[in-house]
């Protein structure tokens, strides 16, 4: 009888399991996330008992892809857009990073959240000019090749929409991490300093403000005050590693760590300096923020110390989990102010919390992940609520806190409409945010509106 390879191969692979399961019971025990059982490969598993298909078969050939590109099986790892958040025509209008499936802290270019407000602008970068007036003692028109003479830095920093989190001012709205916490990302950034041209023109000293202008046709335009363009501020032509892409302002953009999406000019073209804000657009009639008293607040620029959790979420829930369970809680927080030094973690709505582990890169105006190990009960209930703090003395407040005022009580609030931003807002939420975990284990969005 002539041997069959195929039976001889399976026969032989069942042998092998049978052996490694005696001998590596003891090694993944050790693992507190496995369970010994579970891990060990089963000998009835068709994924580990026949050769995969992608293994009997020629690959592609490096020729294929000259750009690379997801794997197709990655397709819900995507930004996302919604109608209740766009013009009719897309154009004025965002993409929303799935931060539901960032890893580390850096957003790649072809997920990073995107905000325009007419349109995606497309540059030739050999057309593209750089003015740069006012009270300046050089004025001067640069190309993009000159610019780039100038010493250049790289640094990792997150953009965040203002309206992040915005729609959770009255309740939540969506029930996704996505769309709620979405309006940011995280990257590298490789540019020049504002203050490194500055100090080859010169700039007189009554100049207090800079006005960036952008190309588009929105003709995107923001004041910022001196001290922040001395300070940090970027332009920024390279974003991980490579040019920027044209949604992210391409061939150039303004970047300023930690402040509002909205004042990172994107297509610039034009850089004026004066002793006076412009009071554009984009400032007056957007980017402010009405307080009970009737009045809005005006440049007010920095994103506060803010934190959600991403894992478990909305999107990925704990549904597949069973009793006893052993998994990782992750999280992001950030902070315009400076840097992350802690995150707090409560499972009953922020009654009580505990401090969880920061990992990896711990970077100021920057992403910083976190988590904590958890074992999982089934059946149980958690109100999970992630709290972080920053090294500029900021803490995360609660709702209440934040709607009402600091120590100021719902009661009491008529009387004293000074303090607290009501729930008509929509910029600059960064108040604790709660996320069900259900007895079956789905994630629902929730507000606890009494701590």
């Amino acid at each position: 009888m002539t041997p069959n390879k195929e039976t001889n191969s399976t026969i032989s692979r069942r042998d092998f399991f049978k052996k490694a399961t005696v001998a590596s019971v003891s090694a993944i025990a050790a693992a507190s996330v496995l369970d010994p059982v579970k891990a060990l490969a089963s000998e009835d598993d068709q994924a580990i008992m026949h050769h995969p298909k992608w293994g009997q078969s020629w690959g592609d050939p490096v020729t294929k892809n000259r750009y690379g590109i997801p794997s197709a099986y990655e397709h819900n790892n995507t930004r996302r857009n919604t109608k209740l958040l766009a013009s009719g025509n897309y154009r004025a209008s965002i993409a929303v990073t799935p931060i539901h499936e960032s890893e580390g802290i850096i957003t790649p270019n072809g997920l990073f959240f995107s905000r325009s407000h007419g349109g995606t602008a497309h540059i030739d970068p050999n057309e593209f000019r750089l003015m740069i007036n006012g009270m300046v003692d050089k004025e001067i028109v640069l190309t993009l090749d000159q610019l780039k003479k100038y010493p250049r830095v790289t640094r990792t920093h997150f953009i965040e929409c203002p309206a992040n989190g915005g729609q959770e001012w009255r309740r939540p709205q969506y029930n996704s991490l996505q769309f709620a916490k979405g309006f940011m990302a995280c990257a590298s950034w490789t540019g020049v300093y504002i203050k490194t041209i500055l100090e080859d023109l010169g700039i007189k000293p009554e100049a207090k403000w800079m006005l960036a202008e952008g190309s588009d046709n929105s003709e995107m335009g923001r004041s910022v005050p001196i001290d922040k363009v001395l300070d940090d501020a970027m332009l920024v032509w390279g974003q991980n590693g490579e040019a920027l892409r044209p949604e992210q302002g391409y061939p150039l953009r303004l970047l300023l760590p930690g402040w509002e999406g909205n004042l990172c000019v994107k297509w610039l073209k034009r850089l004026e300096f004066s002793s006076e804000p412009w009071y554009a657009k984009e400032e007056t009639s957007k980017y402010t923020a009405l307080q009970p008293t009737g009045k809005a607040i005006q440049h007010f620029y920095a994103n506060e110390v803010n934190s959600t959790v991403v894992s478990p979420s909305c999107e990925k829930d704990w549904t597949h989990l069973e009793d006893g369970d052993v998994i990782e809680i992750e999280g992001l927080a950030w902070s315009g102010m400076g840097t992350i030094t802690r995150v707090d973690l409560s499972f009953d709505g922020g009654n009580n919390y505990v401090n969880a582990h920061i990992k990896g890169e711990v970077l100021p105006k920057c992403w910083t992940r976190w988590s904590f190990m958890h074992t999982y009960k089934k059946g149980e209930v958690l109100l999970l609520t992630s709290r972080a703090m920053d090294d500029a003395g900021f803490i995360q407040p609660t709702v209440d806190q934040e709607v009402f005022g600091n120590g100021v009580s719902k009661e009491n609030f008529g009387k004293d409409k000074t303090k607290g931003m009501g729930v008509e807002s929509v910029y600059h939420r960064n108040a604790v945010e709660t996320w069900e975990v259900t007895a079956n284990g789905e994630v629902k969005h929730v507000q606890i509106r009494t701590v």
